[in-house]
């Protein structure tokens, strides 16, 4: 029987970022993917189906975290994936935005162990 946990994609054009989210997300037993960027987000999605969750910054280059919410938002295919938004700016504006969009919550970074249990909720 495998014992994995749920499968969540982290989006985030920084490295280390990345790495923090994927660090705190393993020590719950989370199954981890990291893509650079929603392109990247995007391909990925479209050959694995067992992704339950996707973490994705708001500011990157080409296609921001809100571009990408939409696409999954209009995908058929993809739309019942929940969506977390991150970012290490408190604007308001862009957390309502995302909300209105259909993310199921905007936190700020870096994303710490306490988070964790909440964000697993929308899974």
């Amino acid at each position: 029987m495998d014992t994995i946990g749920p499968h969540v994609l982290i989006v985030d054009d920084t490295f280390v970022d990345r790495l923090v989210a994927s660090r705190v997300l393993k020590t719950c037993n989370i199954q981890v993917t990291m893509v650079e960027g929603p392109k990247q987000a995007l391909d990925f999605l479209d050959v694995e189906n067992d992704v339950n969750l996707i973490l994705t910054d708001y500011c990157m280059p080409g296609m921001t975290g809100y571009d990408l919410l939409m696409e999954v938002k209009e995908s058929p295919k993809l739309k019942h994936i929940p969506v977390v938004v991150m970012s290490s700016d408190h604007i308001p504006q862009r957390m309502q935005k995302c909300m209105d969009a259909g993310a199921k919550e905007y936190i700020i970074k870096p994303i710490k162990a306490i988070d964790v249990p909440r964000i697993l909720s929308y899974i």
